[in-house]
C-alpha cells in the first residue's frame, strides 16, 4: 500500500473487510462534464471457521454495503466474466421496472445470456439457444423466467423480501370488502383475506418479541408507541441485522441514503455490514437476499420471489445486452453441467423443493411451479437415458429384440406420439426462430450431459445432502493452445468422461457383432439387423461430439479414460452373459425365449 504497509487481503480465506471509494460524493465528471457513476470497490471480511456461502454470500454483502453508501432502488446484477454490449441495456429494463401498470409488481429484469469465444459449430451448445431463446420466452408468458444468476436489474424490495405492492394492496382491500358488519361471518362464510408472506413473518416476530418484553406493561406512564417502536426496530434487526441506518434504507421504497445518515461513518458502518458475523441469527439467505443452501443460488431466488406474488420479466432487445465467456472445452462444459445438475438435485432435497413448497399464500402459478419442478427434476432422466443408450448394444450382442412384435393400435399410438412430438418442434422452431441445427446441438448435448454430468450430479447430491458427504470431481489441463478456439481440443482428464464412453465402446462393439452374426446367418438375417443397428447408431450420432472432443486435435484419447471405459464395458458384456435374463433355464436341456423378447 502506500505506507508500505502489505495489502491486508493476500490471504483470500482470511483477511479484514475492505471498502475503498474511488469515485464518491465528490461528484466527479468526465471530459464532456457529465456526472460519473459512482465507484467502490468491496472485499468482505473472510475468518477462518465462518461460512461465507460463496457467491450468494458476496451478493447479499454488495446488497447491505450499497444500502448504505447509495441505496438505488434497483440493482444490476452480472458475473465477472460478463460485459455490457448494449449501453441501452439498463433502460431497457427501466422501462418495465418503473412502468406506472405492471412496474410495482415486477422483482427483476432478466436478459437472455449471449457469449463469446464459441466455435462456429457450437459443439457442446454453449450458447443454450433453445433455453433462452425458446423456454425463457415461454415462461415470460406465465409469470416471468427464472433467475439465470447473471445479467438481470433487480427491484431492492424484492430482495429484502417484502410482497410487492399490488398484492398488499389487495389484501388490505379484501379484508375490507365486507362491510355488513366487523363480526359477521354469514355473507362471507370462511373467505379471510390472505396476508402478505413478509406481513405474517413480521406479525409473528412481533409477537415473539412482545413476549420477550412483556415486562414493559408493567412499567408506569410507559408509552404504548415507544413500546410498539420497540418491538418494530427489535423485530427489524432480526430480520436485517444490527445496523440501524441499514434498516431505515431498507423502508425507503424509492431509494436514497437515510436522512440520519452521517457521510463521515458510512465506510465504517458499510464495513460492519459486510463482517463475518453479521448475518448470524438473521434472515439472509433464509428469507431475504440471494437464498443459501444450493449451488444454483440463483434458481432458489427467484423462485422465492415468485412464490411471494412477483412476476419477472424476460427482456430481448435486438443488439445483446450483456456478453460473457463460456467453458469451451469438454471437460469443463462438462463441470458446468455438473454444478447446475448438482445445484437442481439440492433443491429437490430442500424444504424449498416446488413439490411442497410455497403452497400457502397461493401465489405461485401452478404453470410457473411446473416450470421450477422440470428445473429440478431434470438430472433424474439420466437414470432411463443410461438404459435407454444401453440397450440397443445388448440387442446386437445377444441378438435378441427386447420390445414384443407391437400390435397395430400400439403402433399407431407410438407413430401419433412421434410425429406430436415433431409437431411440436416445428412450431417452437417456426415461433422462436431457433434453427435446426441448435435444436440438434441441444439434442446432443442433453444425451451427453445426461449419461455423465447428471447422473453424477444425482448421486453426488444424495450423498452431499443425505450423508452430509461432498464429492468433488476435479479437472487438471494438460496443455494449453494459443490458437483460435485452441482451448476447444484441449483434453482433460475427468470421471465424467468414462460413462460416454463406455457407452460408445459398448454400441460400436455391438455394431459389429451385429453385422458379424448377419454374415454368419445370411442373408434373412438381414433385416432384423437394420432395426437394431438404427438404434445404436442413433446413440453414436447423439454422442458423436463428445468423441470428437475427446480425441481432441491429435485425435488422441487420454489412456485412462479408455481403461476405464474397457474395463467397464467389458465386465458389463461378461456379467450380461452370465445373467442372460433371455434364458430360461427351467430345463437344461431346452432354451426358451421369454416372452418379454422376440427371436429375430
Amino acid at each position: 500500500m502506500q505506507d508500505g504497509t502489505p495489502w491486508p487481503g493476500n490471504n483470500t480465506r482470511d483477511h479484514p473487510g475492505m471498502i475503498q471509494v474511488f469515485l464518491g460524493y465528490s461528484g466527479a465528471r468526465d471530459i464532456d462534464g457529465n456526472e460519473l457513476p459512482r465507484l467502490v470497490y468491496v472485499s468482505r471480511e473472510k475468518r477462518p471457521g465462518y461460512q461465507h456461502h460463496k457467491k450468494a454470500g458476496a451478493e447479499n454483502a454488495l446488497v447491505r454495503v450499497s444500502a448504505l453508501l447509495t441505496n438505488a432502488p434497483f440493482i444490476l446484477n452480472l458475473d465477472c466474466d460478463h460485459y455490457v454490449n448494449n449501453s441501452k441495456a439498463v433502460r431497457e429494463a427501466m422501462c418495465f421496472l418503473m412502468d406506472p401498470e405492471v412496474g410495482q409488481d415486477v422483482c427483476y429484469v432478466q436478459f437472455p445470456q449471449r457469449f463469446d469465444g464459441i466455435d462456429r459449430s457450437d459443439r457442446y451448445a454453449n450458447r443454450n439457444t433453445v433455453f433462452f431463446d425458446v423456454n425463457m420466452k415461454g415462461l415470460d408468458g406465465i409469470q416471468g423466467p427464472v433467475y439465470v444468476g447473471t445479467g438481470c436489474v433487480f427491484n431492492r424490495q424484492a430482495l429484502y423480501g417484502y410482497g410487492p405492492p399490488s398484492m398488499r394492496s389487495l389484501s388490505k382491500s379484501s379484508s375490507s370488502s365486507c362491510s355488513c358488519c366487523g363480526c359477521c361471518s354469514c355473507c362471507c362464510p370462511g373467505k379471510k383475506a390472505p396476508k402478505d408472506p413478509s406481513e405474517l413473518y413480521r406479525d409473528a416476530k412481533r409477537e415473539e418479541l412482545d413476549a420477550a418484553i412483556f415486562n414493559l406493561r408493567e412499567i408506569d406512564n410507559y408509552d404504548d408507541y415507544e413500546r410498539s417502536m420497540l418491538i418494530s426496530q427489535r423485530s427489524f434487526e432480526k430480520t436485517f441485522g444490527l445496523s440501524s441506518v441499514f434498516i431505515e434504507s431498507t423502508i425507503m421504497e424509492n431509494g436514497g441514503v437515510a436522512e440520519s445518515a452521517n457521510p463521515s461513518t458510512l465506510i465504517k458502518k458499510a464495513i460492519h455490514v459486510i463482517s463475518c458475523g453479521y448475518e448470524e441469527k438473521t434472515e439472509w439467505g433464509k428469507e431475504i437476499g440471494w437464498i443459501y443452501g444450493s449451488v444454483t443460488e440463483d434458481i432458489l431466488t427467484g423462485f422465492k420471489m415468485h412464490c411471494r406474488g412477483w412476476r419477472s420479466i424476460y427482456c430481448m432487445p435486438l443488439r445483446p445486452a450483456f456478453k460473457g465467456s463460456a467453458p469451451i472445452n469438454l471437460s469443463d462444459r462438462l463441470h458446468q453441467v455438473l454444478r447446475w445438475a448438482l445445484g437442481s438435485v439440492e433443491i429437490f432435497l430442500s424444504r424449498h423443493c416446488p413439490l411442497w413448497y410455497g403452497f400457502g399464500g397461493g401465489r405461485l402459478k401452478w404453470l410457473q411451479r411446473m416450470a421450477y419442478i422440470n428445473t429440478i427434476v431434470y438430472p433424474f432422466t439420466s437414470l432411463p437415458l443410461i438404459a435407454y443408450c444401453t440397450l440397443p448394444a445388448i440387442c446386437l450382442l445377444t441378438g435378441k429384440f427386447i420390445i414384443p412384435t407391437l400390435s397395430n393400435l400400439a403402433s399407431v399410438l407410438f407413430l401419433g406420439l412421434f410425429l406430436s412430438i415433431i409437431v411440436t418442434a416445428v412450431l417452437e422452431l417456426r415461433w422462436s426462430g431457433v434453427s435446426i441445427e441448435d435444436l440438434w446441438r441441444n439434442e446432443q448435448f442433453w444425451v451427453i450431459g445426461g449419461v455423465s454430468a447428471h447422473l453424477f450430479a444425482v448421486f453426488q447430491g444424495f450423498l452431499k445432502m443425505l450423508a452430509g458427504i461432498d464429492t468433488n470431481f476435479t479437472v487438471t489441463a494438460k496443455a494449453a493452445e494459443d490458437a483460435e478456439f485452441g482451448e476447444l481440443y484441449i483434453v482433460k482428464w475427468t470421471t465424467l468422461l468414462i460413462p460416454p464412453t463406455t457407452l460408445l465402446i459398448i454400441n460400436m462393439v455391438g455394431v459389429v457383432a451385429g453385422f458379424s452374426d448377419a454374415l454368419n446367418k445370411g442373408y434373412e438375417a438381414w433385416g432384423p439387423l437394420f432395426g437394431k443397428v438404427f438404434f445404436s447408431f442413433w446413440v453414436i450420432l447423439h454422442l458423436y461430439p463428445f468423441l470428437k472432443g475427446l480425441m481432441g486435435r491429435q485425435n488422441r484419447t487420454p489412456t485412462i479414460v479408455v481403461l476405464w471405459s474397457v474395463l467397464l464395458a467389458s465386465v458389463f458384456s461378461l456379467v450380461w452373459v452370465r445373467i442372460n435374463p433371455f434364458i430360461n433355464t427351467v430345463d437344461s436341456t431346452i432354451v426358451a425365449q421369454t416372452c418379454t423378447s422376440i427371436d429375430c
